[in-house]
């Protein structure tokens, strides 16, 4: 699995603003794109387009001015990993642009396209059963302690 810049930065920012709510007791505060590319080290302008693609998708709310700023439109353990990915590059395990259930293979790759199915399902499993708030915590699901836990993981 390839994570595009654009991906690593919006799941930076959105758990980011994650914590920015956690530590807030009556409401959502917003932040400015500039606190929170300073607090991940993401380039402004960069974010800033990132955002726009999250608010679009109804991950964030935006609001200009003075008080401004950008927060999350739903708690952060609604949002999942798989969710910010979709937004922001679109499907999982794509083939060429194309989604696997839609190529034809013929002859002996015919099971390529059981296999890249599986691979989307496996992508699928973690990307959605991780929120938000399990990475702007630190308190990940067992099932991604467990799997990151194996030394052949990190290999």
């Amino acid at each position: 699995m390839r994570l595009s810049a654009r991906v690593d930065y919006a799941l930076r920012a959105m758990a980011e603003l994650a914590a920015a709510a956690d530590r807030q007791a009556d409401g959502p505060v917003p932040m400015t794109a500039e606190q929170v590319a300073k607090a991940q080290d993401i380039p402004p302008k960069f974010l800033e387009s990132i955002l726009l693609q999250t608010r679009r998708a109804g991950l964030v709310h935006a609001q200009r001015g003075p008080e401004g700023g950008y927060w999350l439109a739903r708690p952060a353990r609604e949002i999942t990993l798989g969710q910010v990915i979709r937004a922001i590059d679109g499907p999982l395990a794509n083939v060429r642009g194309q989604r696997p259930e839609d190529l034809g293979y013929v002859g002996a790759a015919a099971a390529l396209q059981e296999v890249w199915i599986a691979l989307r399902a496996s992508e699928r499993e973690i990307l959605d059963l991780v929120s938000i708030h399990d990475v702007a915590t630190g308190k990940l699901p067992d099932r991604v302690r467990d799997l990151s836990a194996d030394p052949a993981a990190w290999a």
